[in-house]
């Protein structure tokens, strides 16, 4: 789960139109994946043109692309292309790279400790479509404070940020996904999670979900949304149609309704 964070006036617009997917400082994508973009995940395959890098130039690549802040603050394009040998990090043995590339578990955790004894705790993935890891600090995954009007618990949300399916009460189960654009999965179409924030709540509208890893679900069923996701709709409507106040901004930048 990502609230935004890039604004698009901080878009790369010059790089984009370079890759093709930008014109007259319009941009050429589509809403979902300037979703992503701007929430700091990444978008779906997209064809890129005229690349070139160091004499290279390449006509037509496959590959997805993310937003990342340079050190001087800067908003900088990076382009994912698809490997054609993945690059192993170090601290996966053989045998847990290969349980990934081959979609036998879904993430693994991994805690890693610098030479001052601090630890890290990382969540590794695998994209089967660009044949490559991603890595994430669990410390940076940001867990939703409610889901379909249901306070998650604290061990629901260590859970999240580890990767782990979480189940609530009206029986909707879900998890973060890395690879996913969305960046969260579920048995269900349809969730409304919530992040406390600036005094208010801060919902996200996520709609299309994918399935949970490696499971079939019946589309039917996972139609059937529950009262409590009817329940946080309603209290989005009203969020909208509401006096100005300081949750209902918190609202206006971080909808991710789709």
């Amino acid at each position: 789960m990502n609230l935004l964070n890039f604004k698009e006036k901080d878009l790369p617009v010059k790089d984009l139109e370079t890759i093709g997917l930008a014109s007259d400082g319009q941009l050429l994508l589509n809403v979902d994946d300037l979703k992503a973009l701007l929430s700091g995940r990444r978008t779906e395959l997209l064809e890129l043109h005229d690349l070139q890098a160091e004499n290279l130039r390449i006509k037509s690549l496959h590959a997805k692309i993310s937003l990342k802040m340079n050190e001087s603050g800067k908003t900088d394009l990076m382009i994912h292309p698809i490997y054609h040998t993945p690059l192993v990090p170090d601290f996966l043995t053989e045998n847990e790279a290969q349980r990934l590339e081959k979609g036998e578990v879904q993430n693994l955790l991994r805690i890693l400790q610098d030479d001052k004894g601090n630890k890290t705790e990382l969540l590794v993935e695998y994209d089967a479509e660009t044949r490559e890891f991603i890595v994430s600090d669990t410390e940076k995954i940001l867990a939703p404070d409610m889901v379909n009007n249901e306070f998650l618990t604290p061990a629901q949300k260590e859970n999240y940020r580890k990767g782990k399916e979480v189940q609530i009460a009206d029986g909707t189960r879900f998890n973060y996904s890395g690879t996913d654009r969305q960046g969260i999965r579920s048995d269900r179409l349809a969730l409304v999670a919530s992040v406390l924030m600036d005094g208010g709540l801060s919902y996200m509208i996520y709609k299309g979900l994918n399935a949970l890893f490696n499971k079939k679900r019946d589309e039917k069923t996972a139609g059937r949304l529950s009262p409590g996701y009817y329940a946080a709709i309603r209290d989005v409507e009203d969020q909208r149609s509401g006096p100005p106040n300081q949750a209902e901004r918190s609202y206006s930048r971080n909808e991710f309704s789709r």
